[in-house]
């Protein structure tokens, strides 16, 4: 709990672990679409990391959506965007590859028309301490470290760890104190 709101840890992960945030057009359709959840559905982020095949946040929503309904609509609207996005990306050297992935992924599934981007179902863990929650705050923040990717958390555009080092990040973020 925090400030007597139950927050949750998610993580959200790409099929296969196949690293597609490596690009930017596909980062900005993930940043995009968590600040329209923001806007419209209600979703709060206290903590955030897009690495290049999965997300992590902690996060929370007004009172009259859940967490599991936000993930649902993110992931389906994600999942189409970044496909389209990919379709359409002629520059995109792995292009086909991808595609393919993604294709074989929902092949098998009667849910999915075409392809599925995003791993089933959504990894959402309760944050019952404040000592979790901290620890879950580090590691969010140290993943690009981590990965080596940057020496300092607040060096890594595509994370919270900006706006807890007092700059304008990409999103808006609710900081824990």
């Amino acid at each position: 709990m925090y400030l007597n709101r139950v927050l949750y840890f998610t993580t959200s992960t790409v099929i296969d672990w196949v690293d597609i945030f490596t690009r930017p057009i596909y980062r900005h359709i993930v940043v995009d679409s968590l600040s329209y959840c923001q806007t419209h559905k209600g979703l709060n982020i206290y903590a955030w990391v897009l690495m290049s095949n999965h997300l992590h946040m902690i996060v929370d929503t007004n009172d009259d959506t859940t967490v599991g309904d936000v993930m649902r609509d993110f992931k389906k609207f994600t999942n189409k965007k970044i496909l389209k996005a990919l379709e359409q990306d002629e520059h995109e050297s792995r292009r086909e590859w991808l595609l393919d992935r993604f294709w074989f992924a929902g092949a098998n599934d009667k849910r999915i028309k075409n392809y599925r981007f995003w791993q089933e179902g959504n990894y959402v863990e309760e944050i019952y301490t404040m000592e979790f929650l901290m620890q879950k705050l580090n590691y969010i923040h140290q993943n690009p470290v981590r990965a080596e990717i940057v020496a300092k958390p607040e060096d890594y555009l595509y994370s919270s760890a900006l706006n807890y080092a007092g700059e304008k990040g990409l999103l808006n973020v609710e900081l824990i104190s």
